[in-house]
């Protein structure tokens, strides 16, 4: 297959009756995942978020750092056990919350799969719920944080 053939399918069901095409944004996060953490026996963060869907087996954690001064996500590591889907939209977020400065906590619990996913340039229509993995996990990094934070304080 050519690499801009976009006529042949990447993935076929085993019945050979149902397919679909990943595209050369989402190929990339697949085989070049951004961000991923590889050892996280050493690994410091300021909020974890864990998050896991029975129904699909794929599983992540996130991990964040936090500028305290100004609330921004500095650092953005995970670890995704799934599909394709699944770890390049994680790859994808991990970028979208530490680009340009960082993004805020607040602008990281609004995060939406529908951002990630355009940011994507999509994925098949049944593996969209692959991606709303990322942008929960990331909300459950933030709210560790913020607990975390406000334990501090007490």
């Amino acid at each position: 297959m050519k690499e801009n053939d976009h006529t042949t399918p990447d993935v076929t069901s085993c019945s050979g009756t149902a397919s679909w095409l990943y595209n050369d944004i989402v190929k990339d996060h697949f085989f070049n995942p951004r961000n991923i953490l590889i050892d996280d026996a050493s690994h410091e963060s300021d909020g974890v978020g864990v998050v896991g869907s029975p129904a699909c087996g794929d599983m992540m954690v996130v991990w964040i750092t936090v500028d305290e001064s100004t609330k921004t996500i500095i650092d953005c590591k995970w670890r995704t056990f799934g599909c394709a889907s699944a770890i390049a939209s994680t790859s994808m977020m991990s970028l979208m919350v530490t680009e340009n400065g960082g993004m805020t906590l607040h602008e990281a619990k609004h995060l939406t799969p529908e951002a990630i996913l355009e940011r994507l340039g999509g994925l098949p229509d049944r593996k969209y719920h692959c991606s709303v993995l990322g942008h929960h996990a990331l909300r459950e990094a933030v709210l560790d944080f913020e607990k975390n934070l406000s334990q501090e304080t007490v």
